[in-house]
């Protein structure tokens, strides 16, 4: 259920405040004048903003406030003039003014949101995006956990972020955030781009949006059976992510655990691959991230993987990260057992460990949202917000201290002084 902003006409407000109350939302403030609804959107939290569309309840100011926080905004127009307005700024939920609250309801619980945009803004990304694979062997090491909540920590840190879900073996991203999965959003990508059609509107049209106050990002959901999987070639799936590198300044990838090539096994050179898509994701990565469970199987999944994983992708750029770290597992002191097993058996002197917190993963799970917004204050969250920190954002630029110069000021004093 949703916290609603309203800032609607008397009549409206009357019309729909019983259906609202009815469907289980609450209402956190019954406000006048856009300028009111944005002096109040820390203060309330509100998660959806139903407003009227002229321009007394509706600004780019507002939108541009929503869109920071990562609240969905939904207008109500009384005529064409109105209409015209909210399209002119760039707000694409406009519904009229006598609509029923059954067609507002998709809205406000989620629907297939499509991000505001204030003006004709420019390219969101400058710059070739960084693009991250999260890979990990099989046996659940937690690829998609930490694939979701390093998308939210780069989003935090102000970055524009597109999350992808790439396991041909069936997506699990969109239940994890409690998004839409009736179509797989990155199998559509790649039939656009297979066709050559793919471009910014229409990635802006498939990708859902993950919305949390000042840490939102955009979602390209997985398959929604592994039937689909012959969507995901290579050759489409490198198209999608050059495309989407253009379009955001990080791309997080969830891949596929197996690194098998069956086809080529049996000899069959035209069938589909199955797993193309990961083999596509990892090659087109600038950084892969292999995930392996921190216990007795788990390390010994990862070491074996990480050794099929090396033939595609150079040791440079794979970082690898142990999940669920604990001594129950593996003994006294489990970190330095960790790095011992990993430096013994495959030369890894680095490695990132991640603590065993099933507290705060169940709250995500329960509530559908990233540990930053379910579980901001976890050793998990701290340690995953710590290695996008000081691992994936650039290292800024030391500041240039002020060099004052002195000589000229001595060879006066000394003129003086003679």
């Amino acid at each position: 259920m949703a916290r609603l902003a309203i800032a609607l006409d008397p009549s409206t407000e009357d019309r729909l405040l019983a259906d609202v109350v009815e469907h289980g939302h609450t209402i956190v403030g019954r406000l006048v004048g856009w300028r009111d609804v944005l002096e109040s959107l820390d203060v309330l939290a509100p998660e959806v903003v139903l407003v009227g569309a002229g321009r007394d309840t509706l600004s780019a100011e507002l939108l541009s406030g929503c869109d920071e926080r990562g609240i969905r905004i939904v207008a109500l127009a009384a005529g064409d003039a109105e209409r015209a307005h909210a399209t002119q700024l760039g707000l694409h939920e406009v519904l009229d003014r006598s609509t029923g609250w059954s067609r507002i309801e998709p809205l406000v619980r989620g629907g297939l949101p499509v991000p505001s945009r204030v003006g004709d803004a420019p390219p969101r990304a400058s710059r070739s995006a960084s693009v991250i694979a999260v890979w990990g062997p099989a046996g659940a090491p937690g690829r998609t956990t930490v694939a979701v909540n390093l998308a939210a920590e780069l989003a935090a840190a102000g970055h524009a972020v597109a999350l992808v879900d790439a396991d041909p073996y069936g997506g699990t991203i969109a239940p994890l955030l409690g998004l839409l999965d009736e179509a797989p959003g990155f199998a559509s990508a790649c039939r656009l781009a297979g066709g050559g059609a793919l471009d910014r509107a229409e990635l802006e049209r498939i990708a859902q949006r993950y919305s949390a106050p000042r840490a939102s990002f955009d979602v390209f959901t997985g398959l929604v059976g592994p039937s689909r999987w012959p969507e995901l070639s290579a050759e489409r799936v490198t198209a999608t992510l050059e495309v989407i590198r253009g379009w955001v300044e990080y791309v997080v990838i969830d891949t596929g655990f197996s690194l098998e090539r069956d086809e080529e096994l049996t000899s069959d050179q035209f069938a589909p691959r199955r797993n193309a898509a990961t083999f596509a994701a990892v090659s087109s990565a600038d950084r892969v991230i292999a995930v392996g469970l921190a216990d007795p199987v788990g390390l010994s999944r990862l070491l074996r993987g990480y050794g099929e994983l090396v033939d595609l992708v150079e040791p440079e750029r794979i970082d690898v990260m142990a999940n669920r770290v604990r001594t129950s597992a593996l003994g006294i002191d489990a970190h330095a057992q960790v790095r011992q097993t990993l430096r013994r058996f495959s030369g890894i002197a680095d490695v990132a460990m991640l603590p065993h917190d099933g507290r705060a993963t169940d709250a995500a799970i329960l509530t559908a949202r990233t540990l930053r917004d379910a579980a901001p204050r976890s050793p998990l969250r701290a340690a995953l917000r710590e290695y996008a920190l000081e691992r994936l954002l650039p290292v800024p630029e030391p500041a240039r201290r002020p060099v004052f110069r002195l000589a000229p000021l001595r060879r006066a004093a000394d003129r003086a002084a003679g």
